[in-house]
C-alpha cells in the first residue's frame, strides 16, 4: 500500500496502484514550476491496475475559507492542463528515475481521469460557505471535456468509491 498525506488527509492507495504526491516532485519544483510564468501541479498522480489516470487536487476548506480570487473550478482546470504538460516534460527531462517511470506510466495510461477532493466546513458561515458540487461538476466538465468526460468531485464522507481511502491524520 502507498500512502500520500495531503493537510489532514492520508490518501491510501492499495497493491496494484502506483501513486506520488506530484507538487513535491523534484522535477516539478526545481524546473517546472517556473516555466511560463508559473506553472501549477495537482496534488497526487495515481495509476490503478487497468492503467486509468487519476489527476487528483485536494482542497480542505474545513478550517480555512478560501482566500483566492480564481474560481475553484478554474484553478483546477488549470492544475490539470499544467500537470499534463509537466508530465510530457518530466518523461524526457526529469533526472529523478521514479519521476521518469511514473511520467511514462501516466503517459501510457488507457484513459485519464480528474478527482477534486472537496473538504467543506460542516456549519457554513458567510466566511465559510459551501459551494454547490453540482455546479462545480458542470463547470469542470465544461472546461475538462478533452481530458475527462465525468470529472468528479467527491470527500472523505463518500468512501472508497475510486479505489484509494482517505483518512484523517
Amino acid at each position: 500500500m502507498t500512502t500520500i498525506t495531503e493537510g489532514a488527509l492520508a490518501f491510501d492507495f492499495p497493491e496494484g496502484w502506483h501513486a506520488a504526491k506530484y507538487d513535491k516532485w523534484i522535477f516539478y519544483l526545481n524546473h517546472f514550476q517556473n516555466v511560463f510564468g508559473g506553472a501549477k501541479g495537482v496534488d497526487i498522480l495515481a495509476i490503478n491496475p487497468n492503467r486509468h489516470l487519476w489527476l487528483i487536487e485536494v482542497k480542505d476548506y474545513r478550517a480555512r475559507p478560501r482566500q483566492k480570487a480564481r474560481q475553484l473550478v478554474e484553478e483546477v482546470a488549470i492544475k490539470v492542463r499544467d500537470s499534463l504538460a509537466g508530465l510530457a516534460a518530466a518523461r524526457l527531462r526529469a533526472t529523478d528515475s521514479d519521476e521518469v517511470k511514473m511520467a511514462n506510466r501516466a503517459l501510457s495510461c488507457r484513459d485519464m481521469k480528474v478527482v477534486l477532493h472537496l473538504e467543506q466546513p460542516i456549519k457554513p458561515t458567510r466566511l465559510h460557505p459551501i459551494e454547490d458540487v453540482s455546479k462545480l461538476i458542470q463547470k469542470l466538465k465544461q472546461l475538462l471535456r478533452a481530458i475527462d468526460f465525468h470529472p468528479r468531485v467527491t470527500n472523505r464522507s463518500e468512501g472508497n468509491q475510486f479505489g484509494w481511502e482517505v483518512r484523517e491524520v
